[in-house]
């Protein structure tokens, strides 16, 4: 995982993109002028499950929030982003299913999923990508700009002998692999699969094959295919009649797949990007469609300040206080080949690259964030139990919880203090505006 660096060559060509079509931001309910005169420098990242929906019923005061933040026209007072680790559909879905439950008009663009950072890699969107996850996979890569895309499912059908485990699925008849599939070049992880043994065995096969299936196993120590993966998250919370359910989430996949790996070769697995909540790529890319929402209004104001609301101490506070640990010692730092130290302190592990590479990859300054701070706010609409019974040194309870967050990440208690606690959304909103100093007209 490379943190922040592989997205920002991805940066620099949208964002010229973005000067000449402002992605997507044209017309419809963002207009091109800015009704009010207030001039908003912040951005909002709003968490969705547990901060302003539960499953698809909204919180009441979610409702009263987007009062305040859309006028009578429709349109925002403030650049607004839907941060979700969700990656099983569209961003087009989300949207028109966050617009009907809100009864706001919500942009395709103003979501993000744990997948939507995909968009940045051109470099392999033209590459054969197998894909993993449920879901209608084939279209969500396609949507993000993958042009050559397998499923696991496409697999099993020209290989069909790989998948043992499950007796009735084995073929009652001797067969040979059809192959005709392309080479496996990449592969992209979107989410917790429905048949976990079969994805494990065909992904492993993939990555010791080197893509070409047809091929014996490769165990020694040698670079496997790139791996990029979204949603790192242990465990999903589902809320059922009496209380909240954890469940295994795609994370677990993750350390499955992981120690396999590891078990079989000797060597750690590998990846190319991690993405979702609370990785800062996820964080970046929000941070950029902020910009482009200002820039579509024709805000004059640069956009200094980010406020992430969210319900999780793990994902949202994590990577929301990472991300500002990053901002603040980017800003320390002028010179540029200080990147690869400064994403190292901001708590990743991986490799990082030379500082030539470096200086490439942020050769635009519109790809670079304008954003000085990222406040954490965390709400007690979801997850979090404000009654849970807190021992009277927090800070050193913090430190005995068990992380967890991915093995790339390093746990750190600063990360997972939130900068406020509120009861709901509705009071997030007013404490920021408070802040800001911000009054729309």
């Amino acid at each position: 995982m490379r943190g922040l660096l592989p997205l920002s060559r991805g940066l620099c060509a949208l964002s010229r993109a973005a000067r000449a079509r402002a992605v997507g931001f044209r017309g419809g309910f963002y207009g091109t002028q800015s009704i009010n005169k207030a001039q908003p420098s912040f951005g909002l990242l709003f968490d969705i499950d547990g901060v302003l929906v539960r499953g698809r019923l909204p919180i009441p005061a979610a409702k009263k929030a987007f009062s305040k933040l859309v006028n009578s026209q429709g349109q925002f007072v403030v650049p607004v982003v839907f941060v979700t680790n969700a990656g099983n559909c569209l961003r087009q879905t989300k949207a028109a299913q966050l617009s009907h439950i809100l009864g706001v008009q919500i942009a395709p663009d103003q979501v993000i999923m744990s997948h939507s950072p995909l968009r940045m890699f051109k470099k392999y969107h033209n590459k054969c990508v197998l894909v993993s996850g449920q879901g209608p996979v084939l279209e969500i890569a396609k949507n993000l700009g993958f042009n050559n895309v397998i499923s696991i499912d496409m697999l099993r059908e020209s290989f069909p002998l790989l998948d043992m485990v499950d007796h009735n699925r084995r073929p009652k008849l001797p067969s040979s692999p059809v192959g005709n599939l392309p080479k496996v070049e990449a592969v992209v992880l979107f989410g917790e699969p429905i048949r976990w043994e079969t994805n494990l065995q065909l992904i492993i096969d993939v990555l010791l094959t080197g893509g070409n299936l047809s091929s014996v196993h490769q165990t020694q120590k040698t670079p496997h295919l790139p791996l990029l993966a979204c949603n790192m998250d242990l465990i999903r919370w589902l809320k059922c009649c009496y209380c909240l359910l954890s469940r295994f989430g795609h994370g677990t996949f993750l350390v499955c797949l992981e120690n396999i790996y590891k078990k079989i070769t000797g060597e750690e697995l590998k990846y190319e990007a991690l993405m979702g909540k609370p990785s800062e790529l996820t964080y970046h890319f929000a941070e950029y469609l902020i910009r482009c929402q200002a820039m579509e209004r024709e805000w004059k104001n640069p956009i200094t300040s980010l406020y992430a609301i969210g319900d999780n101490l793990m994902t949202d506070i994590y990577g929301a206080n990472l991300y500002n640990r990053y901002l603040e010692e980017r800003l320390a730092r002028t010179n540029p080949k200080a990147v690869a130290k400064i994403a190292t302190a901001a708590g990743s592990t991986a490799a990082i690259p030379e500082v030539d590479e470096v200086e490439n990859m942020w050769e635009s300054e519109f790809a670079l964030p304008s954003a000085t701070s990222c406040k954490s706010i965390l709400v007690c609409t979801g997850v979090y139990n404000p009654k849970a019974e807190v021992p009277t040194d927090a800070h050193q309870c913090i430190k005995e919880t068990v992380f967890h967050g991915h093995r790339d990440f390093r746990f750190d208690p600063a990360l997972v203090e939130p900068g406020h606690i509120v009861k709901d959304v509705f009071e997030a909103v007013e404490i920021i505006f408070e802040q800001e100093k911000f009054s729309p007209q």
